[in-house]
């Protein structure tokens, strides 16, 4: 495999993840195919389990990435045939990243996103738990899983747990879950007889390229700009931490790293957020998306009927700074331009060679 990580990088991140095994949980979703596509340029040994991909213009299916790693299809409610598969890729590092979410499609169908979200997460760290290789698991969350009491300051990893929608309340037991297992299971205290660590990472609202769910914002915005349609905004007024999604992604590498040396130490919940500049309104970020692609309008179709949505939401990222010494190194501009570029060009271009240049760019400004 030919690598694009600079000289700098790869002494950095490189030489660990080289053969490491890694297994994913999700891969083919949105996130989960730049994890993949990235540890793959690492050198990591990758295994991905999951649904099939969303459309055939996802970033898993246009980047080829079936044909680069060892990938499964499968529902990770099946618990014997995750179990199965755990036992056939042996991983070190587990990063799950398999959900249901949309909070909207939460409301549509609250028993699938429960099954999903939370008997999910049960059969994760189940097969971790049986699985002697297994010494890493990152626990992919939200910023949602807070209670949310609409503070315009960040929520911090001590905060109170909650939701008001089924999505965020299933995120915030799968975060009771894992404490949980941490507690019984894989107790930093016992480390020696277990030799597992977990951690959860709870991410802000993430956009890139590559992306086509309904009912998120960006692909809502590229949908209609593709078709020469306004926008349709439904809460152009609420507040949330946009982030590219290289950005949390480069949290959870360093995390898990971390707790690759260093077990005990960095166990826990993390969170993963932007900075201030980048805590916007949803109006002014399809603004700016609309600025970028050169051209496109927008209307606000907010309803008093609609389903409960929060309308701000900040996550406070301290202890990811202190701990592991992560921060986000692209602003909302950069975050913006190059998503929209990948939109532009996934019809004409080589989108394998638009994303290991964008995660290489990403990494030329990690510290």
């Amino acid at each position: 495999m030919e690598s694009m990580v600079t000289k700098k990088q790869s002494t950095m991140v490189q030489n660990f993840w080289a053969g490491k095994k890694v297994l994913i949980t999700g891969h083919t979703g949105f996130k989960g195919s730049w994890l993949t596509l990235w540890l793959n340029m690492l050198g990591a040994t990758v295994s991905g389990f999951a649904l099939e991909p969303f459309s055939q213009n996802d970033n898993f299916v246009l980047t080829g990435l079936e044909t680069k790693i060892n990938h499964h299809i499968g529902d990770i409610r099946n618990y014997n045939s995750l179990q199965e598969f755990f036992r056939k890729v042996n991983p070190e590092i587990v990063f799950h990243l398999a959900a249901q979410p949309l909070v909207r499609e939460s409301y549509n169908d609250p028993k699938a996103t429960y099954d999903i979200n939370i008997g999910g997460t049960v059969n994760m760290l189940e097969c971790c738990r049986h699985t002697d290789s297994a010494k890493v698991i990152i626990n992919v969350t939200t910023d949602k899983c807070y209670e949310n009491n609409e503070w315009v300051w960040g929520y911090r990893e001590n905060d109170r747990l909650g939701g008001y929608d089924p999505y965020s309340s299933s995120k915030a037991c799968s975060e009771l879950v894992s404490e949980a297992y941490r507690k019984s299971f894989f107790n930093p205290d016992s480390y020696a007889l277990h030799g597992k660590s977990l951690a959860t990472a709870r991410a802000g609202n993430v956009f890139g390229g590559g992306d086509w769910q309904t009912d998120r914002i960006v692909p809502d915005c590229i949908r209609a700009l593709e078709h020469g349609e306004p926008i349709i905004v439904r809460s152009p007024q609420a507040i949330r931490p946009w982030q590219h999604v290289l950005e949390p992604l480069s949290g959870y590498l360093q995390l898990a790293e971390k707790m690759y040396n260093n077990p005990r130490v960095y166990a826990g919940a993390y969170n993963f957020g932007p900075t201030d500049s980048s805590f916007l309104s949803v109006g002014s970020l399809v603004d700016q998306i609309v600025k970028t692609w050169g051209h496109g309008s927008w209307l606000d179709h907010s309803k008093p009927d609609a389903p409960h949505e929060a309308n701000i939401l900040k996550l406070d990222i301290t202890k990811a700074k202190s701990y592991i010494g992560w921060s986000p190194k692209w602003d909302i501009t950069t975050a913006i331009t190059e998503t929209v570029t990948w939109y532009q060009q996934y019809q004409t271009t080589n989108i394998y060679n638009l994303c290991t240049t964008q995660i290489t760019d990403y990494m030329n400004n990690m510290s």
